[in-house]
């Protein structure tokens, strides 16, 4: 378990990392300002969440309680949270309707945040 959450949230740090680079050098002129600023804040979340879901992982042993759900909640909600923005940004780019898209972007923050707040109870509760 704690292997596959180290790769997972290794991966999306690399691709958070592409991501950056490409909406840096590639995207600022094809994107509106606002589009722009969207997709600079999904790709600093999916960097820091991951990078969390990482250090967390790494240490797992240390901790006295079971971390599979929460580890599995922040990476959910970071997924559904980030990859929404991209698709929003994708789809208003293509000029795709974006449907039931638009509504995911708080789920994901939402799980994310509660799986977070779960997290430091239990820290701090242990």
């Amino acid at each position: 378990m704690q292997k596959q959450f180290v790769f997972f949230s290794g991966l999306a740090i690399m691709v958070s990392i592409v991501l950056g680079a490409l909406g840096a050098h590639a995207l600022k002129g094809i994107l509106d300002e606002a589009q722009f600023n969207s997709f600079e804040v999904a790709v600093r979340y999916q960097g820091f969440l991951s990078m969390g879901i990482f250090i967390i992982a790494l240490n797992a042993d240390r901790f006295s309680f079971p971390l599979k759900s929460l580890l599995t909640a922040m990476f959910i909600g970071m997924l559904l949270f980030c990859v929404s923005i991209y698709l929003l940004i994708t789809f208003k780019s293509l000029q795709i309707p974006t449907g039931i898209i638009g509504p995911i972007t708080p789920i994901g923050g939402f799980i994310t945040i509660i799986s977070l707040c779960v997290f430091l109870y239990r820290l701090i509760k242990n």
